[in-house]
């Protein structure tokens, strides 16, 4: 059985199948996937996110507001009580995008501060998002991040270096479609050297479609072309693969 450890099933257009996102679910499970983390990306979006997943016992949450969607701190003042919801197991998705938005770096440095410290406070660990801030994104973990809870990289695109500086500070590098892609060899050399313990896969769907599906919407069930193929790097069975990125998600989400 295999996890999907990032998707937004909130963002999903369900309207292909007949029972809607219950049909979506059921598509996934039957290829396979036992478990799913829906992440929260914003604060206002939340209520309706957990109505949805609410009466799936093997779908957790998250509670964030991702990088772009930081406009004014006080949309964060509804992290905290969200964070506290009995289905909520992590913190995020939070962390620095400076691909899209730099002019509002500080900003985002410290909707990711109060994000850090709220995992620390509830011993949670944290999601984090981080492309074009390397180095800002790796001092800020150092500074502020709960190293005994930790967390993970999600849909991680950097290079080994930044990888090797994560796996020390006792991250999890989670992997995604994007790992098929034609453009991805440079990822994929890192995907090698990941040590398996320390390894989760992911779809963040309804984005980043894996081959050979790309320009369709992406769905959790296809979190088994991304195993496969991140097995098929490894030189490991898909079932070695899903069984241990299943015991490290229950590892890092504290769900054993």
């Amino acid at each position: 059985m295999i996890i999907d450890s990032h998707c937004h099933l909130d963002k999903l257009d369900t309207s292909h199948y007949p029972d809607g996102l219950a049909g979506l679910i059921a598509a996934a499970q039957a290829d396979g996937v036992s478990q799913m983390l829906c992440i929260g990306v914003d604060t206002q979006q939340f209520a309706p996110m957990m109505a949805q997943i609410e009466p799936y016992d093997f779908i957790h949450a998250s509670a964030g507001l991702h990088p772009l969607g930081v406009k004014e701190l006080s949309s964060l003042a509804l992290l905290e009580q969200q964070a506290r919801h009995k289905k909520v197991v992590a913190i995020g998705e939070t962390g620095l995008d400076y691909f899209y938005q730099q002019d509002n770096a500080a900003l985002q440095q410290q909707a990711f501060a109060a994000h850090l410290d709220l995992a620390r406070q509830l011993k949670k660990p944290v999601i984090v998002h981080t492309r074009d801030a390397k180095a800002d994104t790796l001092a800020m973990l150092r500074d502020k991040a709960d190293l005994e809870v930790g967390g993970v990289i999600h849909c991680f695109t950097e290079d080994w270096a930044m990888a090797k500086a994560c796996l020390d500070l006792g991250f999890y590098i989670s992997i995604s479609g994007i790992v098929t892609f034609n453009n991805a060899k440079a990822l994929r050399e890192v995907v090698k050297k990941l040590p398996m313990e320390q390894l989760l896969v992911e779809t963040d769907s309804p984005y980043l479609t894996p081959a050979p599906h790309r320009g369709q919407q992406n769905e959790p069930k296809h979190v088994r072309l991304v195993a496969q193929y991140v097995a098929d790097l490894k030189g490991v069975s898909l079932a070695q693969l899903a069984a241990q990125t299943s015991q490290n998600f229950a590892d890092l989400f504290m769900l054993s």
